[in-house]
């Protein structure tokens, strides 16, 4: 920025010059060079009835033809340039340098307010206004001067020397006269003289300035300028150090270096000057936006709490327009909540430190009282500006909600909205420092809901979910003050029992949550039963610290699933070892399906009428070396809790289609094939791809397959059920209902489902014919399997008189110990030859 003083900018009339000529157009070349030389001026403008019309400087004589008669007679509207670029006097001279740069021009006429002429301003005037000549100390002549200056002869006319001029694009030319053996040069200067003489010799010398005078190429520029101004030329010629002759150094290339210093100076102040500008425009474009974006109510007041300003987040959250608030005070958003003390205190502090932060209570303009943050901000620049306030706030009633809920998640199921493991961590610790202290016991219980998976596989866990929460409510009825409930997550509930004084009161009161749990849930039309198995751990007996509490309950809750589920087990450091067994044994199952070490036993079944083999049950069988012989009993209920009961399923299918193909190409008569199907598998786990897929795989007839499944499998998914059998009918593949009449409620599945055979279960077998209760029922299933015209099995048949029962009721197919356990794939075909052999004989 350029100043005149320190508070005045410096403008084109402070270096403007008033000595401006005027002609008409018609005024001839002569008399215009003649009134330029006697004022001394290198510049004429031209007017026509008052208006300006062009501009003529001595720069334009080069395009002149001095051969025409009467060059000097031609009018100068011919010659002048137009239009005539102004400036008004008040522009800045910062400014009236790139408009320079900008135009290409030397020279501007200088105009007022009512675009009256006032002078004339040309670049060397801005320059030198500057104090610019201390940057020609640090320039030398080689740097500036033009090598290219032509060289005419003596005896040329100054028409070729204009002519030169013009084609050249120079302001000056040397001529050399061979006679007397000088130099001497013509500028344009002397192009506007010959003008004024308006006659022309043939000889150009005649006009040329002899001797020259030279500088050196080392010489600085500030030494040639004060040498062209002492002398009042304009033009030095350039030697280098052996005195020959390098070129012309005119006034204006010193200029055009001053220029050139003086633009890359003003270039780099005016570049800063629009970053600097743009940056602000900016910052303030930004920040009015962010302000008018932000969801944050923004209010400015001035110091004596007259509200200025607001922005529309203000409006959307108090509810009042900028025009209703507008001079107001801030008061009217007064909650009525906070006392004189309060409003003390904030405004001490604003004081103090220029800044206020904090929640409050405030009210909309509809009444409803809200919570929000505040921060008020103090803002002044300097002492001498007006000081005002911005208020900055945000509505934090629904945040405040939200932290209350984020802290609810973090000690609390947000199922079942008992507290969770964390808060149940930290209620045992605090009860453990307090049963040490006053040398008390306390319990910590493990309940796991038994066969809940089946639930969630069977009926969604939508519905698993309700059952869940229905569960920790009457749960909870049993809790008493200083007791904690808790959901450790899944179906795994735990309790903590405080002050307790007699370990029988453990025993009662886990029957009563056992008792509980055992009447059914009705959750959407469908009703639930479940049951639990609890383990517990006592303080100290069985441990002193929570780890060790939770994980001997844990422990014990295990064992009372392993006795038979819906019990209650108190810990024993035997329990440890088992608990290790399993681990093992769930580490052995996973890698013994990986590496197919089961077997597949199968158990005949007989005809009873003529004792022929028509059909085996394929039973799987697992043969650990570590473990030895593990029961199906054990294994196939842990695979249904770790995921793996569908991959067991389909080895079994597999493995079973592999042995009837071997039979088959052996001639060996088993008649079918039973196999075992768990629910989840029926329900969710694609069977009926899984059979089509072993039957194409083994090549053998679907007859030959028969898929066993129980009540239980279809109880809670009824037209899933019906769907995946029928697809299996479909195939041709036979259907056994397994383990009938334990069930809820078979007889009405018997005529909607494509059932093929009825087994009865053993339960009932082994009760017959010396109970007379179960001999009916079994009685009443062989009659209803005959009316409905399926064939029948009798399971667990060990007794003679068992089976003469049931020869004596019709039911003729037998299958159990009575006749043979499970065999070997080769102790099978023995059995059958033999079989066979009794048969013929």
């Amino acid at each position: 920025m350029v100043l005149k003083s320190k508070n005045k900018m410096l403008t084109v009339a402070d270096v403007m010059s008033k000595n401006i000529l005027f002609c008409k157009p018609e005024t001839s070349l002569f008399e215009a060079a003649n009134m330029m030389g006697n004022r001394n001026v290198s510049a004429i403008f031209i007017m026509s009835n008052d208006k300006l019309i062009g501009v003529w400087t001595e720069a334009d004589c080069s395009k002149l033809d001095f051969s025409m008669a009467h060059f000097s007679e031609q009018p100068i509207a011919n010659f002048m340039s137009s239009p005539v670029k102004q400036v008004h006097t008040k522009t800045a001279v910062s400014e009236l340098t790139i408009l320079f740069h900008n135009y290409g021009f030397r020279h501007l006429l200088v105009v007022d307010e009512k675009n009256s002429p006032k002078g004339v301003v040309s670049l060397s005037d801005v320059i030198k206004s500057q104090g610019l000549e201390h940057y020609l100390h640090f320039r030398q002549v080689d740097k500036s001067y033009n090598p290219n200056i032509p060289i005419l002869d003596a005896s040329d006319s100054m028409t070729i020397v204009a002519k030169k001029m013009r084609e050249t694009r120079v302001n000056a030319v040397l001529i050399e006269n061979k006679t007397i053996k000088q130099k001497g040069i013509i500028t344009e200067r002397d192009l506007l003289n010959l003008l004024r003489k308006g006659v022309i010799k043939e000889s150009c010398w005649e006009y040329a300035s002899w001797p020259l005078l030279t500088v050196k190429e080392t010489t600085s520029l500030y030494k040639a300028y004060q040498l062209l101004e002492i002398r009042k030329i304009r033009h030095l010629v350039v030697e280098n150090d052996k005195l020959e002759m390098q070129g012309v150094l005119s006034l204006n290339h010193i200029m055009s270096d001053i220029e050139l210093a003086y633009m890359t100076e003003l270039e780099v102040v005016l570049e800063q000057r629009d970053i600097a500008l743009k940056k602000s425009q900016k910052n303030l474009y930004l920040a009015k936006k962010i302000i008018n974006a932000s969801l944050d109510g923004i209010m400015i007041t001035d110091s004596a709490g007259t509200i200025l300003q607001v922005n529309p987040a203000f409006t959307s959250l108090t509810g009042y327009e900028a025009q209703e608030v507008m001079g107001q005070n801030p008061n009217i958003l007064s909650s009525g909540k906070h006392d004189e003390q309060f409003y003390d205190k904030m405004w001490e502090v604003l004081r103090r430190e220029r800044v206020w932060q904090g929640e409050i209570y405030n009210k909309k303009k509809s009444g409803e009282l809200f919570l929000e943050w505040l921060t008020i901000i103090e803002i002044r620049e300097n002492e001498d500006e007006e000081l005002l306030y911005a208020a900055i706030f945000s509505d934090i009633t629904e945040r405040k909600k939200a932290e209350k809920r984020i802290t609810a998640l973090a000690y609390f199921d947000e199922l079942t909205h008992l507290p969770n493991r964390r808060l149940f961590s930290d209620r045992l610790e605090m009860a453990l420092a307090t049963a040490n202290r006053d040398q008390q016991k306390l319990v910590v219980m493990f309940l796991d809901l038994d066969h809940f998976k089946q639930v969630n596989d069977t009926l969604g866990h939508s519905i698993g979910d309700l059952l869940l929460q229905q569960v920790g409510m009457r749960l909870q009825t049993y809790v008493k003050a200083g007791d904690t409930l808790a959901r450790l997550g899944g179906d795994e509930f735990t309790l903590l029992l405080t002050e307790v004084d007699d370990v029988n009161e453990i025993l009662i009161y886990a029957t009563q949550l056992i008792s509980s749990l055992e009447q059914p849930f009705n959750i959407q039309d469908h009703e639930i039963s479940i049951t639990t198995s609890i383990g517990a751990a006592v303080y100290p007996d069985d441990g002193l610290d929570s780890d060790t509490l939770l994980k001997h309950a844990d422990v014990a809750m295990y064992r009372s699933k392993e006795l038979g589920r819906n019990s209650f087990q108190l810990y024993k450091p035997a329990m440890n070892a088992r608990s290790l067994e399993r681990m093992v044994m769930e580490s052995k199952l996973n890698k013994a399906l990986r590496n197919n070490a089961f077997e597949l036993f199968y158990q005949p079944k007989i005809d009873a009428s003529n004792f022929k083999v028509v059909g085996v049950e394929a039973l799987i069988r697992w043969q650990d070396i570590d473990l030895g012989t593990i029961s199906p009993g054990s294994f196939i209920p842990l695979a249904e809790e770790l995921g793996l009961i569908i991959d067991l399923d389909i080895w079994v299918l597999n493995q079973a289609c592999k042995q009837i193909k071997h039979w088959l190409d052996d001639g060996v008569q088993f008649g079918k094939v039973s196999i075992n199907i768990s629910a989840l598998h029926l329900t969710k786990g694609n069977l009926v791809f899984a059979v089509r897929n072993a039957l194409n795989l083994w090549c053998i007839p679907a007859q030959l397959l028969e898929i066993e499944v129980t009540e239980t499998s279809f109880i809670s998914s009824m037209s899933e059920a019906k769907k995946v059998l029928n697809a299996l009918k479909a195939l041709d593949v036979n259907i056994a209902l397994d383990d009938f009449g334990t069930g809820y409620s078979a007889l009405s599945y018997l005529t909607q489902l494509p059932i093929d055979t009825l087994k009865i279960d053993a339960s009932f077998i082994a009760k017959i014919p010396d109970e007379y209760g179960n001999s009916q029922i079994v009685k009443a299933i062989v009659a209803l399997a005959q009316s409905l015209g399926l064939e029948l099995v009798a399971e667990g048949v060990e007794k003679e008189k068992q089976l003469k029962f049931l020869q004596e009721i019709g039911c003729n197919i037998i299958q159990g110990y009575f006749f043979s356990k499970a065999l070997a794939a080769s102790e099978l075909n023995q059995f059958i030859v033999n079989r066979k052999a009794v048969f013929e004989n």
